[in-house]
């Protein structure tokens, strides 16, 4: 017979079924009353099992994060060059939130325990400062091949920026029990990020500009002509 986690997919399956266990587990005794051995035989594996996937129990809330942050390098490997990017990051960082809606029990029992456990709320920052720093470095090196100056102060700002939208959605959502459309909560706030960094085009040369003249009412036609080719002509 092949072994549960001899395979991509069968690992995948595996953590997350270590994952809803502890879940479960925590929530019904308490977080710190709850042992490795529990949660393996909950999942109807040994204890080795548990540490060839998770270094300790804490790390098991999140277990798919390291599947997040793949997916989302593989967004940025296979985006359209042309695409602006942080339209890129906020699709990038949507695969988040799909994550929690596709688990719902989990995430809502996942969203009270890192509310009520200290080490588990840290646990959750340090997830969440790792998304914010894949999105700045994808942000920092497409910025820098537009020769922007500031690539890596505007990077940062709005992977900061982005994971601050991120963060309302989801919370939001899990307030809601999972009710709110997260959806469309999630395209408002990406759309103000994206409004916000959004870079001006350079006009091209022989482009067409407008020209605002001001000039009395009693200004001679031939003044108000010179006044106007002097403004169509400056570079």
């Amino acid at each position: 017979m092949t072994r549960a986690g001899a395979t991509p997919a069968g690992r995948r399956r595996l953590r997350r079924a270590l994952a809803a266990s502890a879940v479960d587990l925590f929530v019904a005794k308490g977080y710190e009353a709850t042992t490795v051995d529990e949660i393996a035989a909950a999942a109807g594996v040994g204890r080795r099992t548990f540490f060839r996937y998770f270094d300790a129990k804490d790390d098991v809330l999140f277990a798919n994060h390291d599947e997040i942050v793949a997916e989302m390098e593989e967004t940025f490997a296979a985006a359209d060059p042309g695409r602006d990017p942080v339209e890129v990051a906020c699709d990038a960082v949507g695969l988040v939130l799909d994550s929690y809606a596709a688990e719902l029990d989990v995430s809502l029992k996942r969203f009270t325990l890192t509310r009520t456990v200290p080490s588990l709320r840290d646990k959750e920052v340090a997830t969440v400062d790792r998304y914010q720093r894949v999105l700045a470095r994808y942000l920092r090196a497409r910025f820098t091949e537009q020769g922007d100056e500031t690539a890596s102060l505007r990077a940062a700002v709005a992977a900061a920026a982005i994971a601050a939208a991120n963060n309302h959605v989801l919370r939001r959502w899990l307030r809601s029990g999972g009710q709110d459309d997260i959806a469309a909560s999630a395209a408002e706030a990406f759309a103000l990020v994206i409004d916000a960094f959004r870079a001006e085009p350079a006009a091209a040369d022989g482009a067409e500009k407008t020209v605002v003249a001001v000039l009395t009412t009693a200004a001679p036609l031939h003044t108000v002509i010179a006044k106007v080719n002097a403004a169509l002509n400056e570079p």
